[in-house]
């Protein structure tokens, strides 16, 4: 049985997108295949690794759980759209400074978490970023640097 086209409009990185989907397409999809934003990564389809993690209404969350047409009327954030122009988001920076990456699949998702727990917690210590990362999960790094890259950002000025 085939589904009936759904409208959805949503922000995403501060531009405007209206279109018709599939009602069963995942966010992470249609950022990938519908908008070409692939810095946002599939990694497992069980919301188990958090490479899909964007930032929707300014929460951080796993795009493989929220259907696009759950995001209708949503500000949407990829990693894409953390950095001011050519000026990188101070987690970005930080993760680049303290060397919190290998292969870099992870990455993206990681730095998403990061960048909500620092708006919502700029305190954080390190059992707060450890516990904030919990559904987040590299298979390269052993979290030592990605901790201490996040720990860095939480000391650079806002």
């Amino acid at each position: 049985m085939e589904h009936p086209a759904r409208p959805v409009n949503v922000t995403v990185n501060g531009t405007s997108h209206a279109t018709e989907v599939e009602p069963r397409l995942l966010l992470v999809h249609f950022l990938r295949e519908n908008l070409g934003l692939t810095g946002t990564h599939v990694g497992c389809d069980t919301s188990q690794c958090g490479a899909c993690t964007v930032h929707l209404n300014g929460a951080a969350v796993k795009s493989c759980t929220v259907l696009a047409v759950q995001a209708d009327g949503a500000e949407i954030t990829t990693i894409e759209g953390l950095a001011d122009g050519a000026t990188l988001h101070p987690v970005q920076a930080a993760f680049q400074e303290e060397h919190g990456l290998q292969c870099g699949f992870c990455t993206p998702g990681m730095v998403m978490t990061a960048a909500y727990l620092l708006e919502t917690r700029p305190d954080a210590d390190d059992e707060a970023i450890k516990h904030a990362l919990e559904g987040n999960l590299c298979r390269c790094t052993g979290y030592v640097n990605i901790v201490k890259a996040i720990r860095t950002a939480a000391q650079q000025p806002r």
